[in-house]
């Protein structure tokens, strides 16, 4: 005759359930947190790649301004030298008022270099002596072209908009790591209650734990931008 079974203890079946409830609820928190911060992951990756396609428009547009401003310089430079060779062709055949013709037309950015340049009397040196021109490096500091000016600070502003462009690429691209994270942790922790051993239960939440929080530190030390 077979012994009837023995009844299991009700105070472990008790416990067994309370512990299950835990785990169910510390689940749910789990779930609850790593969703929010997928979101917000999600959506700061989301503005930094806008940021970052911002910038990289505001570096092409500033290399076309400095272009153009660069193109616009030179040719001025050009129109300095060609008024200028002319001055001199005429001073070399005693045209006075050819030369004087010409020296009326240079333009206002060349004219300080030029009146220094008479002034040290490059006309009177002897023929072995360095004739020089306005152009010549010395006067740099007083030939200045406003366009070849702005056109190195367009330079400048577009390298800046393109390092903040590659800045914000990559922080796009961290935020769309963490993303991966705290998704994660969503499988985890929604697995860890389909386990019959509590043990499973422990180690799968835990560890759905351990990188959401690792997650969490790693996303605090970001730049945030709203």
């Amino acid at each position: 005759m077979a012994e009837p079974a023995v009844p299991s203890n009700p105070s472990d079946e008790a416990r067994r359930i309370r512990v299950e409830r835990r785990v169910e609820l510390l689940s749910a928190v789990v779930l609850a947190i790593a969703t929010v911060l997928t979101a917000w992951s999600a959506f700061e990756a989301s503005k930094w790649g806008g940021e970052m396609s911002i910038k990289f428009s505001e570096a092409n547009a500033r290399r076309t301004e400095a272009t153009q401003a660069s193109t616009a310089g030179g040719q001025l430079v050009q129109v300095d030298v060609s008024l200028f060779t002319n001055w001199l062709n005429a001073v070399a055949s005693e045209q006075t008022k050819l030369a004087d013709f010409y020296e009326l037309r240079f333009r206002d950015e060349f004219k300080p270099a030029f009146d220094a340049w008479i002034a040290s009397d490059p006309l009177a040196l002897d023929e072995d002596e360095d004739p020089n021109s306005p152009f010549a490096d010395e006067y740099e500091d007083l030939y200045v072209v406003q366009d070849l000016v702005d056109a190195e600070s367009l330079s400048a502003q577009a390298d800046d908009a393109s390092t903040a462009a590659r800045q914000a690429n990559q922080r796009g691209d961290n935020y769309t790591l963490t993303t991966v994270l705290f998704a994660s942790v969503l499988f985890f922790a929604g697995i860890s209650t389909k386990f019959e051993s509590l043990r499973a239960k422990y180690l799968t939440l835990g560890f759905g734990v351990v990188v959401l929080l690792s997650g969490a530190g790693i996303i605090a030390t970001f730049p945030v931008l709203i």
